[in-house]
């Protein structure tokens, strides 16, 4: 497979700092050379360029550097685009799980029929009206359904949405109140930590993909904070009570058998509050997962 790494050093859309170092400690822990070890050819196109946060000034409190993220975003969908186009395989490195906002405007441009697999603590399904927070990483799953401000859900094909029906979030343990009501009504397949602990990961693997027969193009978006912290502690918001790393190398060396993901984002390693690198390198080990590591191979 032809791999092209795209980074985008974005923290713009929480209210912590740190996301924006993922990208270069994900690199540091070895992932070019990891990737091409198991046979892939990489092409890292190095970061798009983001503000930090001291540099600008918040407009609205509701939607916390709304013009700063959407613009980011552009150039990430130009850039995922662009590598589809040329027949690679987008592997983007975050940052704040905003920038999965960028990446499916990319996807979709290219592609029809779209499916998302979303891992996740945090169901990302928030809107300016029912965030407690207004930041933006917890929105963009509600802007891939077309619910959001404009600047968030219209793009350069505005008439891409992604049918709800062809989306699966897995690990969801913190939602917040009103987003908990619009999930209900969203159409979405949700399998959260009840269902992960009660039915087990390969269950929910096996049920999740059942949800992908008709989609030409499957998307993984992956936030490291869908793992528990005591194994993933560098990440942007930690949730008590996750997976395992191994349930995650599980879910993802079970996703890439059926050989039907065509592009990723990672979000959320936050080397600030990391252990000598660890999440890092697990990341980069997942990825590796994701796209056809095996045990014996």
């Amino acid at each position: 497979m032809k791999i092209r790494i795209i980074g985008i050093p974005m923290d713009l859309g929480g209210d912590r700092r740190g996301v924006d170092m993922g990208p270069s400690a994900i690199r540091y822990a070895d992932l070019e050379e990891r990737l091409e070890k198991i046979g892939h050819k990489v092409d890292d196109q190095g970061d798009i360029m983001v503000p930090i946060p001291e540099s600008r000034i918040i407009k609205d409190p509701t939607a916390k550097y709304l013009p700063e993220i959407v613009k980011a975003n552009k150039v990430l969908a130009d850039s995922v685009a662009k590598a589809l186009k040329e027949g690679y395989f987008p592997l983007v490195l975050g940052g704040d799980h905003s920038i999965a906002i960028g990446s499916l405007w990319g996807v979709t441009r290219m592609r029809k029929n779209v499916g998302i697999l979303w891992m996740d603590a945090h169901a990302d399904f928030n809107t300016p009206e029912t965030s407690p927070s207004g930041n933006i990483h917890g929105m963009p799953m509600a802007a891939a359904l077309g619910r959001g401000r404009d600047a968030l859900v219209k793009n350069d094909d505005p008439a891409s949405r992604i049918n709800p029906l062809h989306v699966v979030q897995i690990g969801i343990r913190d939602v917040d109140p009103l987003e908990k009501r619009a999930i209900r009504s969203s159409g979405m397949h949700v399998f959260t930590m009840h269902e992960v602990d009660r039915y087990g990961m390969p269950a929910v693997i096996e049920k999740a993909m059942a949800h992908f027969a008709g989609c030409d193009h499957i998307h993984l978006s992956f936030d490291m904070d869908v793992i528990d912290p005591d194994e993933a502690p560098g990440v942007g918001t930690p949730v008590p009570g996750g997976i395992t790393a191994r349930e995650a190398h599980l879910a993802l060396e079970m996703v890439a058998e059926t050989h039907r993901i065509s592009s990723m984002d990672l979000v959320e390693v936050n080397p600030i509050l990391d252990e000598r690198n660890r999440t890092a390198v697990l990341a980069t080990e997942l990825i590796e997962s994701a796209l056809g590591r095996r045990i014996l191979e």
